[in-house]
This record gives C-alpha cells, sequence and structure tokens, in this order.
C-alpha cells in the first residue's frame, strides 16, 4: 500500500467514523425529540378532552340548578327530573353521564343500564383502580379529572377513560361524564409511525449524502495528489536547475577573479622579472627595484589565492569548527568595524554536517558584509543554537533598515544567495525589515537534508 493511499485513509477513516457517530446520535436525538414532541401532542390533546369534558358537565350543572329552581320544596321531584335530564344527555358516539350516590350506588347510566341500582364501591379496573372510590372522592374534593379502564360497548372493548366528576353535596351524588382515549391512542400511533418513517429516511438521507461526500473527497484526493505531485516534479526540476546554476555562477565568478585578479598580478610580475632581466643583462642596478616590485606583486598574488581559497572552503572551519571559526570571524569584524556584537551559540556537542557548517558560516559572512556596506548599524546580536532537529540561526542589526515589498527588485544577490542556500538545504528561511527598523535573518536548517556543495 503507497503513502498516498494510507494517508488518504488516514483522512477517510476519521471522517467516516465521525459521520457515523454524529448521524447515530443525530437519530438518538430524533428519537428523543419526536418522544418528546409526541408526549407534548398528547398532552395537548388530553387537555383538550378536559376542556369538552369540563363544558359537557357545566351544561350539566346548569341543567341541575335549573331543574332545582323549578321543583322547589319538592326535592324527590327534582332528584327524578335530574337523573331524567342526565339520563338523556348523551353526546358524540359514546358520551353521555353517570350518577352515584355516595354509597357508590349507582343511579344513572344510559348505555349500561343493566348498572343501574348496583352496589360498584368496591369495583376495580384491569389495573387494579378503585374506579368508584375514587371518583367519589375527586368530587368530594371539588371536582376534577381521574382516568381510568373502562368497558366501551361501542367497540366491546376495555378502554382507557378520562373522566370528569362534580358533586351534588346536599343530596350526596356524585355525577360527571366521560371520554374514551382510543382516538387519543390511535393518532398517536399514527404519529409514531410517521415519525419514524421520517428517522429512517433522513438516515438514508444521510448515508447518501456521507457517501457521496466521500466519494467526493476521494477523488479531490487523488486530484489533489495529481496536481501536487506534478508540483512537486516541477519544483524539484526547479530546485536542481538553481542548485546547477547556483555552481555555474560560482564558477564564473572564481574564473573571473582567477582573470581579473591572480592573471593580472601573474603578468605584471612576469613583466617585471623579464624587465629585471634585460637591465641586469645590461648592467644596470634598477633591474633590482624591478625585482622588489614583481616581489611585491607576487605577495597580492598569493594573499588573492589564499582568499579565493578561502571562499570556496574556509579552512577555518576545517581547524577550528563552527563555533570557533564563528568567534575569529565575529572578532575580526568587530576590530575592524566598531560594531558592538553580542552572540548565544549553543550548538550540538558533536560537529554539525559538513554542509550546514558551510551554509551557516557564509550566511552570517553575508549578512556582515551587508551590515557593513549597508546598515550603518552600532549593535548586532547573533543567536545560534538547535533544537527539534533544527539548528536555528538569529541575526539582527539596528541599522537603517529598509522595505522589503518596496525594494523587492533591489534585493542584492547576496540576499538571493543566503534564501537559495538555505531553501537547496531543505531549511526556511524569513526576512524581517522596516525603514528605521533594522533589519532581522531567521533561518532554521534541518539536521538531515539534501547537500550542497560550499
Amino acid at each position: 500500500m503507497s503513502l498516498k493511499i494510507k494517508i488518504m485513509l488516514l483522512a477517510i477513516l476519521p471522517m467516516l467514523l465521525v459521520a457515523t457517530l454524529i448521524t447515530w446520535l443525530g437519530s438518538k436525538g430524533a428519537v428523543l425529540l419526536s418522544e418528546q414532541e409526541i408526549a407534548i401532542f398528547e398532552d395537548n390533546l388530553l387537555d383538550s378532552k378536559r376542556r369538552e369534558l369540563r363544558h359537557y358537565v357545566e351544561m350539566a350543572q346548569a341543567a341541575v340548578v335549573h331543574v332545582r329552581e323549578a321543583a322547589g320544596e319538592d326535592e324527590d321531584l327534582a332528584k327524578q327530573e335530574v337523573k331524567r335530564i342526565l339520563n338523556d344527555m348523551t353526546f358524540g358516539e359514546d358520551g353521555y353521564f353517570f350518577v352515584y350516590d355516595e354509597d357508590g350506588v349507582n343511579l344513572v347510566h344510559p348505555i349500561q343500564p343493566e348498572l343501574v341500582g348496583q352496589d360498584l364501591i368496591d369495583m376495580q379496573d384491569y389495573s387494579g383502580d378503585y374506579v368508584i372510590r375514587n371518583l367519589l372522592r375527586i368530587a368530594a374534593d371539588g371536582g376534577g379529572y381521574h382516568q381510568y379502564l373502562w368497558h366501551n360497548p361501542r367497540r366491546d372493548e376495555v378502554e382507557s377513560k378520562l373522566g370528569y366528576v362534580v358533586e351534588i353535596k346536599d343530596w350526596g351524588w356524585m355525577y360527571g361524564t366521560g371520554l374514551y382515549l382510543d382516538d387519543i391512542s390511535a393518532e398517536l400511533r399514527q404519529i409514531r409511525g410517521e415519525v419514524s418513517m421520517n428517522i429512517r429516511q433522513n438516515f438514508f438521507n444521510v448515508s447518501v449524502i456521507v457517501s457521496s461526500v466521500t466519494l467526493i473527497i476521494v477523488l479531490l484526493g487523488l486530484a489533489i495528489n495529481l496536481h501536487e505531485g506534478r508540483l512537486a516534479d516541477a519544483r524539484l526540476r526547479s530546485l536542481a536547475h538553481r542548485s546547477i546554476q547556483f555552481q555555474v555562477d560560482e564558477r564564473r565568478r572564481f574564473s573571473r577573479e582567477l582573470h581579473d585578479g591572480i592573471n593580472q598580478l601573474m603578468v605584471t610580475v612576469l613583466y617585471r622579472i623579464e624587465l629585471a632581466q634585460r637591465k641586469l643583462g645590461q648592467g644596470e642596478m634598477k633591474g633590482l627595484e624591478d625585482l622588489n616590485v614583481g616581489r611585491e606583486v607576487l605577495n597580492q598574488a598569493i594573499q588573492e589565492v589564499r582568499r579565493i581559497s578561502h571562499d570556496l572552503r574556509p579552512s577555518i572551519l576545517d581547524d577550528l569548527g563552527l563555533e570557533r571559526g564563528l568567534a575569529a570571524l565575529l572578532e575580526h569584524f568587530s576590530e575592524r568595524t566598531n560594531i558592538r556584537i553580542s552572540k548565544e551559540v549553543a550548538l550540538p556537542e558533536t560537529r554539525l554536517p559538513e554542509d550546514i557548517e558551510i551554509t551557516l558560516y557564509r550566511l552570517i559572512q553575508e549578512a556582515l558584509t551587508n551590515v557593513e556596506k549597508h546598515a550603518d548599524a552600532s549593535d548586532i546580536a547573533l543567536k545560534l543554537d538547535h533544537q527539534g532537529g533544527k539548528v536555528r540561526l538569529d541575526l539582527k542589526d539596528n541599522g537603517c533598515g529598509f522595505d522589503p515589498q518596496a525594494n523587492r527588485h533591489m534585493l542584492g544577490i547576496g540576499l538571493r544567495n543566503m534564501r537559495e542556500r538555505v531553501e537547496l538545504l531543505g531549511g526556511e528561511y524569513r526576512l524581517d525589515a522596516g525603514e528605521g527598523e533594522g533589519t532581522r535573518i531567521r533561518v532554521a536548517l534541518p539536521l538531515k537534508g539534501p547537500q550542497v556543495l560550499g
């Protein structure tokens, strides 16, 4: 399995796991939310039933009051008339009124007349609820609602029923009405079925979306990998070209210095020696002066050879190492320019790779040259350490600085060479500068990276 596929799997699998977890949690949340909404809906339906029952009972109460006022002192006549009215007062398909005395004896029941006259005080429904006792207690407490199980003659089934009862105190009667809740149960079952179907549909939709997104990510990943591969190849070609160009430029500079410097000095030495030979051959003592001049020019040529040799490969690095080599470089620079230098150097106990030592030395050397020529600085702070598998250089001066954005086209070859040296080693280069704010160069070089000639 290739590295790209492994990386893609590492990117996709966590996303799939997270999407699956979110979908599962979303489904659970949707179920809980739907149950809460169904419970609220059920409460609203029950409230509607309660208001409806109370309205019917209030109508019956008005009728009872009217009958008692019309009967006057004849209480037996009033009771008979109230029983007749409540027996005839029905509503809906199975709505009716019932009446019980304080002992639990049924007085009115139009739907189940066989119950009239029976003592039902100890009757229990299938849940163990003493229905008549509880209805009498609620009526005695001022009236209210009670939910219980009761036989529905229309369906010939025992169903849940909600009743509302009140009391005629001076008669010791409890009367009221009730509504079966089968329509509520059917409606709730229908709603639960619809909610379950919606949740399944949403889960299916989310699965399709996740699958589509995964497919898109895979295709995008392949396209990006292909594009990045092409970019990487282009960068590699560019880096190789820049590396070759860098070496060509170095050889061209070396050739120019040999031709314009050492070669001219050697020609001068040759000319002086030949002139001295002719004069000495003619017995002229002035030929000794030409030899002395040739000697001085030869000494200049020797110094120029040493300088070029030092530029190609500082021998001080081989002899003393980077830390002591930098110390000598900084001390010589400070003595020559009177610029104060504060340094913090903390390098590994073992020698750094050769290419890193040369690059750091050249960077600092080039930076010091730029400070001397352009910065007009009085102080330089240099910090060189290693951490996280990288060697870090931080060099800052308090000079006049410049605006890199405004002067991008004017950046010298030295600064470009510094950046290219760092990039050839796979490092990071950052230049911070501003007018009147000095210049700061920060470099981070990996301890393992591509090699470059010094």
